[in-house]
């Protein structure tokens, strides 16, 4: 009985050390030294400040301020403006929108009522936002990313048929050429993943802060 306490013990601290602690440090020191940019969740850095991720999608609004005081919705959250001069990411599942901390997604079917009214409004939002620059738009050419939440709700990228509508407010906002706007769009489109997986992408992120260098006068 004794002995078998013994082993026993030993075990366990022999494999919390191995597993518990040599393991984790082997596995981290691994992932900085070969895939540093991945392992640290692929940090975008202006000036030495971190400003997002490429993994995560963020919010490019202003909230809503009336009589002076920003207004907050029934939970608390900011009320908020899409800010017409900046890409805007496609809708968000989480509370509140691109929350990193509580990806999520509705796991509604699609014939669900609430699925309808929110592709709807979400549909509806983008059509009051970008209409105005691109007068042709119309509810049935508004793309998918544009009306439906990703999987994980906090989606870095849209479409590249999302970001050539958008480029046209963009443009005008901004007061630069289409053309100027469409070359730094190629430019923040990556393609399928492995090559084969999924469908071209534009970071929104990565393109809102080039546009931001570019009226800044830099490159």
């Amino acid at each position: 009985m004794k002995r078998d306490l013994i082993t026993s013990a030993i075990g366990i601290v022999v494999l919390t050390l191995v597993l518990g602690i040599l393991y984790p440090l082997v596995i981290t020191g691994v992932g900085q030294v070969a895939f540093p940019g991945n392992a640290n969740g692929q940090q975008i850095k202006v000036n030495g400040k971190l400003v997002g991720s490429k993994l995560v999608g963020q919010n490019f609004a202003d909230q809503v301020v009336k009589n002076g005081k920003p207004q907050v919705d029934k939970n608390g959250n900011p009320v908020t403006n899409p800010d017409p001069k900046y890409f805007q990411s496609r809708p968000s599942a989480t509370v509140p929108p691109n929350n990193a901390a509580a990806t999520a997604f509705s796991n509604l079917g699609p014939n669900n009522k609430a699925t309808e009214q929110a592709i709807a409004a979400n549909i509806q939002s983008y059509l009051a936002l970008e209409k105005p620059y691109v007068p042709s738009l119309t509810a049935a050419s508004v793309p998918v990313d544009a009306a439906n939440t990703s999987a994980s709700g906090i989606d870095p990228d849209i479409s590249t048929a999302n970001a050539d509508i958008q480029a046209h407010r963009v443009a005008s906002v901004r007061k630069l050429s289409l053309s100027q706007v469409d070359q730094m769009i190629s430019t923040y489109t990556h393609g399928r993943g492995l090559g084969f997986s999924g469908e071209p992408g534009v970071n929104v992120l990565q393109l809102n802060l080039a546009l931001d260098r570019l009226s800044a006068g830099g490159h």
